[in-house]
């Protein structure tokens, strides 16, 4: 999509060595480090379009699209310690090439970073978007913490998972269209109506994200596929597994699941090899594409202008054919 490429030139003109000239290095550095890995960006991207759908110029967002990107990359920095992940976007993680102290330092700056990109703005804006952002960093800490609790936990719903990656991953998408929303000039409801679309494509996002980390290709997913089997995360294939396979397969998972070989690519292969014969890859795709229709329907009830209404969707669609 052409039009995302001028918010991707605004957006890492701002961010990428920002810190640079700043002292001690041993702290700043890893931020701009991991900044400068790039990434989709979807999230501040989204304050932008969201800006401008309701009347402002991009620029007026950048400071909170900043404010997104900063925490979101603040948790993947911590995200990374505990999962102990050795690659983010094809890269070294922070932890790995410096250290795990200078990892979670680094990453409690950039929290504050992220707060202190929100003072440019008016005290009633100020006071809306911090709020909005608190009770999205608490959630997306609750959301972290479900996960940690489900990987020791034999009977997770797909409810209760959903709920999960609701908190760990779309409120933050939500957070960022009601922002650029709420700045761009829209009324608290449409702002609403405009958060409940990102959290619909928000869970459509990390379901797609459970597909690829399985079935996606590593040179273009930057991280190790079958990552999550590896760790015994139990994602949308998982429970979709256990839900519709044959007693024999959730058997054969369960075992797979109560162990930690220390060649996991045998595991991978197997517990890849099983999610195909009970159907869940497929009926994940299906579940991505029902979460993008339920948010676009959202969508539709938000008095947009046909263009930036069509952007949305655009973007919606791209999302849940991405490989990356």
């Amino acid at each position: 999509m052409k039009f995302l490429t001028a918010y991707h030139q605004l957006l890492d003109a701002s961010l990428i060595s920002a810190n640079k000239d700043k002292a001690p290095q041993g702290l700043y550095a890893p931020i701009d480090y991991l900044l400068s890995l790039g990434g989709k960006r979807l999230r501040p991207i989204l304050v932008l379009m969201a800006c401008e759908a309701f009347g402002k110029d991009a620029k007026a967002g950048l400071d909170a699209a900043k404010a997104v990107e900063i925490f979101h990359n603040f948790t993947l920095m911590h995200d990374d310690i505990m999962d102990k992940a050795a690659l983010r976007r094809g890269q070294q993680t922070v932890h790995q090439k410096w250290d795990v102290n200078t990892a979670i330092l680094s990453g409690d700056a950039m929290l504050i970073q992220a707060y202190e990109c929100l003072n440019v703005y008016p005290p009633e804006q100020f006071k809306e978007l911090t709020q909005l952002l608190s009770k999205t960093a608490l959630e997306v800490c609750e959301g972290q913490q479900h996960d940690v609790d489900f990987e020791t936990s034999s009977d997770v719903s797909i409810a209760q998972y959903l709920e999960m990656i609701r908190l760990k991953t779309a409120v933050l998408v939500g957070c960022a269209l009601e922002m650029g929303a709420r700045i761009g000039g829209a009324d608290s409801a449409n702002a609403k109506k405009l958060y409940h679309f990102g959290e619909q494509l928000g869970i459509a996002f990390q379901l797609q994200d459970d597909y690829l980390d399985t079935f996606g290709d590593a040179a273009t997913f930057g991280k190790r596929i079958g990552g999550d089997i590896a760790e015994n995360k139990k994602t949308i294939l998982v429970h979709l597994t256990l839900a519709h396979g044959t007693p024999e397969q959730q058997q054969e998972l369960t075992r797979w699941f109560s162990n930690t070989p220390k060649d996991d690519s045998t595991k991978i292969t197997a517990v890849t090899e099983l999610f195909s014969a009970a159907k869940a890859d497929t009926a994940t795709l299906e579940e991505v594409a029902r979460y993008t229709k339920n948010a676009f329907d959202v969508l539709d009830k938000i008095p947009l202008k046909t263009a930036q209404m069509q952007r949305f969707k655009d973007f919606g669609n791209w999302l849940m054919k991405r490989t990356q």
